[in-house]
């Protein structure tokens, strides 16, 4: 056949996706073979019912040609709503394109705002995808390393190192993998770099609802980031949504309406009937994000007893998302090769540091994504292996 494009057959890079242990979990799973996963980011009590109906009502009665493609109108405004009253920043709906989840409002932000051969930064430890998203776009990546000895919050002289030839800067608080909250001072950090630097700014922010310790601040917010700040958002976490795939970008007007441009020639909009269940979702308030948002406030509680009770395994502290971060070098494996040592041995699928960055190199990260008490037994179990690596050592 002809030859596929450099940039397709690049977009991992040299090497893995950072998937291999979810794959052979999934492998195990589809051969019959019990598996507890604490793997990917996905909400044991699934989407809220009301939403379910109020998506069926709206198919049902024809709302599934097709949707304007900046996105209905009520949602943008209502979105702009949420924005406004979290952030403080007055947000219409001009600012606003409704996207297919936040992974298509990633790659579309960076479509915006790097160019062919840009640079363009992302915080390591990183979500999974972000290198592969620049690629898409035809950036870049390069990382900003961070230490665990600082919380993984990155630091100036880092940021300032990495700079040159850079077009962005894209950074998640709260942090997926590593659960750290951006506080106000490491924000106006990266607020004074990317001005300084005139780069952009692009803050996924899809955790927002789920802040355990301290407060969610959007740098969006912060003295003249309005004007150079993309942020991401999505129902999938705040709602449990993730399968229904929608999400939103903010932006300046000038580059929303450029970005409406590209999705008309990309995505071509959401489904009516998705973002009708999304309006009724935000219209639900408050008391429905906390809802689904509690379990895991929970389990992070369950997760610091377990760990407290032995030494082998520490836990990084986790100030927001439904993950911990665990380091178990003490072992004497990588993160990779626990995780698959514990998938041999227990049948417990978690995913390794080094699948988000080689910062997180000798960790893992938990999804705190089980029933309460299959939880807690699957953490005491993980570290009774961890317990007896070591003194097998």
């Amino acid at each position: 056949m002809p030859a596929l494009s450099h940039r397709i057959t690049t977009l991992n890079g040299d090497g893995s996706d950072g998937w291999d242990v979810f794959y052979r979990a999934r492998a195990m799973i589809d051969d019959g073979v019990p598996v507890t996963e604490l793997t990917i980011g996905e909400h044991d009590i699934g989407t809220d019912l009301s939403i379910l109906k109020a998506m069926y009502e709206s198919a049902a009665g024809g709302h599934t040609g097709y949707a304007i493609v900046p996105g209905v109108s009520a949602l943008r405004d209502a979105v702009a709503a949420r924005v406004e009253a979290q952030s403080g920043v007055a947000t219409r709906r001009e600012n606003v394109l409704i996207t297919p989840g936040g992974q298509a409002a990633l790659f579309a932000a960076h479509m915006a705002v790097c160019e062919p051969g840009d640079v363009g930064l992302f915080v390591d430890p990183y979500y999974a995808t972000y290198p592969g998203v620049l690629r898409s776009a035809g950036a870049v990546p390069r990382s900003v390393a961070t230490r665990s000895s600082h919380g993984f919050l990155p630091q100036r002289d880092e940021l300032e190192a990495a700079c040159d030839g850079a077009a962005s800067l894209l950074i998640n608080s709260p942090n997926n993998p590593t659960g750290a909250v951006y506080p106000r001072h490491t924000l106006e950090t990266i607020a004074d770099v990317v001005t300084a630097r005139d780069m952009w700014l692009i803050s996924d922010e899809v955790y927002d609802t789920q802040v355990w310790d301290g407060a969610h601040l959007s740098p969006r917010a912060l003295a003249g980031m309005t004007e150079r700040t993309l942020v991401i958002g999505s129902m999938s976490k705040s709602h449990a949504m993730t399968g229904s795939r929608i999400g939103w970008i903010i932006g300046p007007e000038e580059a929303i309406t450029c970005l409406v441009d590209l999705a008309t020639n990309t995505t071509y909009g959401v489904p009516g009937y998705i973002q009708d269940a999304a309006l009724f979702g935000l219209r639900a308030g408050v008391g429905l994000e906390a809802q689904v948002a509690e379990p895991f406030r929970r389990r992070r509680a369950i997760a610091k007893q377990v760990l407290a009770a032995q030494s082998v395994v520490r836990m990084i502290p986790a100030q927001g998302a439904m993950y911990v971060m665990l380091d178990v070098r003490a072992t004497g494996l990588s993160g990779e090769d626990f995780a698959f040592a514990l998938l041999d041995a227990h049948n417990i699928a978690v995913m390794p540091g080094e699948s988000f960055g080689q910062s997180a190199a000798g960790h893992i990260r938990v999804a705190m994504t089980l029933e309460d008490s299959r939880f807690e037994a699957a953490l005491r179990t993980l570290c009774d292996f961890a317990a007896g690596l070591t003194k097998s050592a």
